[in-house]
C-alpha cells in the first residue's frame, strides 16, 4: 500500500497551516514542504502536522538563479548553492522530513557555462558535501532529473543514476517525476525498474502537469513498477498550471482547481488505480 503526499509548492502563496489542513482533509499521509529554509519554522510545521495527523514526506528544494547553481562557473555562487542546500537539510531535520530534493543545475539554465566534464565534477563535489551534512542529520538526498525545456544538465533517470554513482554516498538516491519523464524518458516504468531501490522519491503529475486523470499518462504500469521494485517512499503530487510561468498564473488568481479540486482528484484517481495492481 502506497503512502501519499502533496507538494505545498502547488498552493502558491498560501500559509502552510492552511495547506496542512487541506492535505489532511483529503486523506493524505504527508505534505512536501517548499525548500525555503529562511522563511519556514521546521519545528513549528512538524507540530502542526502532528496535530493534523500527517507527516512531512520531503523537502522540495528550489534551485533557481546563479546562487543556487551547483555547476556555476563562479566558486562563490557554488558555495552559496551548497550552503543553501545545507540549510534545506536543516529544515528537513527540524520538520521530520527524511528526504530532500537536489537539482544540480537551476531551472532555466539551458546551456553549460563551462566544459561539461567540469560542470559534472562541480556537481559531484557539491552534492558530496551536502550529503555529508545531511547524513549527520539522518536526511537523504534524491537527485531529480528535469526535462530538456527546463535545464540542460540532467534530463533523464539514467543520467541521474550516473551522477548518483559518482557521488557515491549511502544517503544519496534519485527521484522521478512523471511529468518530466513523460518528455525525456522513453519508458517511465522501465526507468523505474532500472533504478530499482535507488529511486527513493517520486513526483506524480499527468502529461499536462495537472492531476492524474486530466491528461494521457497511464499510471498503472508506473505504479506496478514502483510496487515491483519495492518502492518505500511517498507518491507525492507536484501539479502546476500549463503555463510558461505557472507561478505567475497562480499569483494572478488562476489555477484554483490546483487547490481543493485537484488535491481531491489526485489521490482519488491514483488510489483507485492502486486497487488494480497485481
Amino acid at each position: 500500500m502506497f503512502r501519499y503526499s502533496y507538494d505545498a509548492l502547488v498552493y502558491f502563496g498560501e500559509d502552510i497551516s492552511e495547506s496542512i489542513k487541506r492535505v489532511a482533509r483529503y486523506g493524505y499521509d504527508a505534505i512536501e514542504l517548499v525548500g525555503e529554509p529562511d522563511t519556514q519554522d521546521g519545528a513549528a510545521i512538524r507540530r502542526q502536522c502532528e496535530d493534523a495527523g500527517i507527516g512531512v514526506s520531503s523537502i522540495c528544494s528550489i534551485y533557481t538563479g546563479e546562487a543556487r547553481d551547483l555547476t556555476n562557473k563562479s566558486a562563490e555562487n557554488r558555495r552559496k548553492a551548497v550552503d543553501y542546500s545545507k540549510r534545506v537539510a536543516d529544515l528537513a531535520a527540524a520538520s521530520g522530513a527524511p528526504i530532500m530534493i537536489v537539482a544540480p543545475s537551476p531551472v532555466g539554465k539551458m546551456a553549460p557555462e563551462s566544459a561539461p566534464e567540469q560542470e559534472w565534477a562541480w556537481a559531484v563535489e557539491g552534492i558530496k558535501e551536502i550529503a555529508d551534512h545531511a547524513a549527520s542529520q539522518n536526511v537523504k538526498l534524491c537527485i531529480e532529473a528535469w526535462n530538456r525545456y527546463e535545464t540542460h544538465f540532467i534530463n533523464r533517470i539514467p543520467q541521474a543514476l550516473d551522477l548518483m554513482r559518482d557521488v557515491d554516498k549511502p544517503n544519496v538516491g534519485v527521484m522521478g517525476d512523471t511529468f518530466h519523464m513523460n518528455i525525456d524518458d522513453p519508458d517511465i516504468a522501465g526507468a523505474i525498474r532500472d533504478a530499482g531501490k535507488a529511486m527513493i522519491h517520486i513526483h506524480f503529475a499527468d502529461s499536462n502537469r495537472a492531476a492524474p486523470g486530466a491528461g494521457h499518462t497511464d499510471f498503472v504500469p508506473i505504479m506496478q513498477a514502483l510496487k515491483d521494485v519495492g518502492y518505500e517512499g511517498h507518491i507525492t503530487f507536484e501539479l502546476l498550471p500549463a503555463s510558461s510561468d505557472p507561478f505567475a498564473t497562480l499569483r494572478q488568481g488562476g489555477g484554483r482547481e490546483f487547490y481543493d479540486a485537484y488535491t481531491r482528484q489526485a489521490i482519488e484517481v491514483i488510489k483507485s488505480l492502486e486497487a488494480k495492481l497485481v
